[in-house]
């Protein structure tokens, strides 16, 4: 597909560019996305790219890309500056996640946008109504922003995210493989997940800006190449650390109980009982209808998890020697 394919797709032909309005491109999957872009930017024609980020992001990724990224400096949460930053935008890839969705679709709306692409979550379809409710009633309510407007939209829904030793998820199983000799699970931990890495994030977000025709005004579920259940990961990184774990299976109810207590004894402050109601949730989600619209084509996690307990090492071993400096 060439950029002119696109700008038709936006009713965005007449311009002399079309200008993508990109926010958290320097976040953990928005790197990837920015690398993958300066990998294809041979193929970019007129395209240009305005990049919404925080006063103290890092920008060298962006500065070293060579691409025609303009920078807006500012916040999410302000309306006025939201709106400032869209004036000139067709196309929203807004991935800075789904709590500031509703401001990014509000200015939208108000502004020469025609299409966005919106990355959400499948927390969404948890059974636990904490985990789910916000998001359900953010998207009901982004639907309704656009409803009888001339926009279209996309909306992405990863599964839980890694690939780099600060993703927030993955990492604290690995940290705890990498620390404990016996391991406690709850009801032996045979329930699937399908995590997916921060690159196949990054290149489908580029698939999907690239790919209007086939992409607008559907909702596309981004998972790992797999399900595979919690007990097969855990003990992937035990020996990819090369640890003699040993797991030992807590019921439900002690953990839940568990986790209860330490709910009251800390006065709330502590809570950790939905994550140990979601530990026994499975969470695995086909991603058909991406491989067959825009040829999503996720990693196995054996490969991706392989790669991030290597960073995780390296990291921690660089940490040793400044240590051992002091």
């Amino acid at each position: 597909m060439t950029v002119n394919d696109i700008k038709s797709q936006t009713g965005t032909a007449s311009s002399n560019s079309h200008e993508v309005l990109i926010t958290g491109i320097t976040g953990r999957t928005g790197a990837w996305f920015l690398r993958r872009l300066t990998q294809e930017k041979a193929h970019l024609g007129e395209m240009t790219f305005r990049a919404i980020v925080r006063n103290h992001a890092d920008r060298r990724l962006i500065e070293e890309s060579g691409l025609p990224i303009a920078i807006s400096v500012g916040d999410l949460q302000d309306d006025q500056f939201i709106h400032q930053a869209m004036k000139q935008a067709s196309t929203v890839l807004h991935i800075a996640g789904i709590h500031t969705s509703i401001n990014v679709v509000k200015a939208a709306v108000n502004s020469p946008v025609k299409r966005l692409i919106l990355v959400h979550t499948t927390g969404i379809y948890s059974n636990y109504k904490s985990a789910s409710a916000d998001y359900i009633a953010i998207e009901n309510q982004v639907k309704a922003l656009i409803a009888n407007r001339n926009i279209d939209i996309t909306i992405l829904q990863p599964t839980m995210i890694y690939g780099s030793p600060s993703d927030n998820n993955v990492i604290i199983f690995i940290k705890m493989v990498d620390k404990l000799r016996f391991f406690p699970v709850v009801n032996q931990a045979k329930y699937a997940l399908q995590p997916v890495h921060q690159q196949d994030l990054g290149d489908a977000y580029y698939q999907v800006l690239i790919n209007p025709a086939t992409t607008c005004n559907k909702t596309y579920i981004l998972s790992g190449k797999a399900p595979i259940r919690l007990i097969d990961m855990l003990t992937l990184m035990a020996t990819y650390l090369e640890k003699q774990t040993v797991f030992f299976s807590v019921p439900f109810p002690v953990a839940y109980c568990g986790a209860c207590a330490v709910f009251a004894l800390t006065l709330g402050k502590v809570d950790y009982r939905e994550r140990v109601q979601r530990l026994v949730e499975p969470r695995a989600f086909p991603h058909d209808e991406a491989a067959r619209d825009f040829g999503y084509s996720p990693m196995d996690f054996a490969t991706g998890i392989k790669a991030e307990i290597s960073a995780y090492q390296s990291q921690k071993s660089q940490k040793s020697q400044k240590s051992q400096k002091l």
